[in-house]
C-alpha cells in the first residue's frame, strides 16, 4: 500500500506500507498483524508505514488552514509525488518519495525534518530508520523490504483509490492529534497535528459534517517534470518538477 495523499485541512502524510508478498493476498492467523493479539509486527505487511508528517517531524507552520501556513488547505493546491531510483532509471530500485506543492503558481518544497538526527524532507531508507530510532518506533519498514519492497509492488501494478473517510478504531488520532493518546505529547513523534481530537469520533463528523466533501481533479502520471504545467518547469533541489 501506498498512501500518497492522506490529510484533512490541519495535517497531511504521505507513507510507504511494503510487504512481505506479492499481489492480493488472503491471511489468516499471525500473518494477519492483529494488534489486538500483540502480533502486529508479526504480520506480512508494515502497518506503521514510514509516513512523513510534517508537523510530526517539526515543521509544523508548513500544512494547515489558513494563509499564514507554507501550503494553505483552504484553497486548491497541486500534489505532486515523485518515485525516483537509485540510478535515475524507471529499471532502478525505489530510493527515494519526494512530495512538493504547487499554490498560486508557486512550488512549495515539503517541510524538512526538524527533529534531531533525523534529516531531509522526504523519504528514503535512512530517514525511515532515523525516525524510527529517533521515535522509540519498531522498524517494520526495513524488516518487511523498505522501498525496494515498495518499488516493486509498485512495478506489479496497484490500484488507485479516491475516498472520503473516517475511522472508528483511532479516530484519526495518528493524522492529526497525539497518538498514541496514551502517550505524553512531550514524547517525540507523538504529537501529529495540531487537533485535541475530541471532535474526530466518526459518530460526532457523521452528524455535523455530513455534508463534507472533497474534490479531486487533474490526475496525472508521467516522467518527472511531465506533470506540471511547462512554466513550473524548473529545479527544486536535484528533482525535475
Amino acid at each position: 500500500e501506498m498512501d500518497i495523499w492522506e490529510a484533512n485541512r490541519m495535517a497531511t502524510a504521505f507513507t510507504p506500507h511494503p510487504c512481505t508478498v506479492e499481489g492480493a493476498f488472503r491471511c489468516s492467523g499471525v500473518e494477519c498483524g492483529d494488534g489486538d493479539r500483540g502480533e502486529r509486527y508479526m504480520g506480512v505487511c508494515d502497518k506503521d508505514g514510514c509516513d512523513f508528517n510534517a508537523f510530526r517531524m517539526g515543521s509544523r507552520d508548513h500544512y494547515g488552514h489558513g494563509a499564514h501556513y507554507e501550503v494553505d488547505s483552504s484553497r486548491p493546491m497541486t500534489v505532486v509525488t515523485q518515485f525516483l531510483t537509485h540510478n535515475e532509471t524507471d529499471e532502478g530500485i525505489l530510493s527515494e518519495i519526494r512530495r512538493f506543492y504547487v499554490q498560486d503558481e508557486k512550488v512549495v518544497a515539503h517541510g524538512s525534518s526538524k527533529i534531531p538526527g533525523v534529516h531531509g524532507n522526504s523519504i528514503t531508507d535512512d530517514f525511515c530508520t532515523a525516525q524510527k530510532r529517533a521515535f522509540a518506533d519498531p522498524d517494520d519498514h526495513l524488516a518487511k523490504g523498505g522501498l525496494e519492497a515498495m518499488g516493486e509492488a509498485l512495478d506489479r501494478g496497484m490500484v488507485l483509490a479516491l475516498s472520503i473517510w473516517d475511522d472508528g478504531a483511532t479516530n484519526m488520532r495518528w493524522l492529526d492529534s497525539t497518538f498514541p493518546p496514551h502517550e505524553s505529547p512531550a514524547r517525540p513523534g507523538v504529537m501529529r497535528g495540531p487537533c485535541d481530537g475530541s471532535t474526530s469520533q466518526p459518530s460526532y463528523l457523521r452528524q455535523a459534517h455530513a455534508s463534507a466533501t472533497v474534490k479531486y481533479m487533474n490526475v496525472r502520471y508521467g516522467e518527472l517534470g511531465s506533470t506540471t504545467t511547462s512554466d513550473l518547469a524548473r529545479r527544486l533541489g536535484t528533482v525535475l518538477v
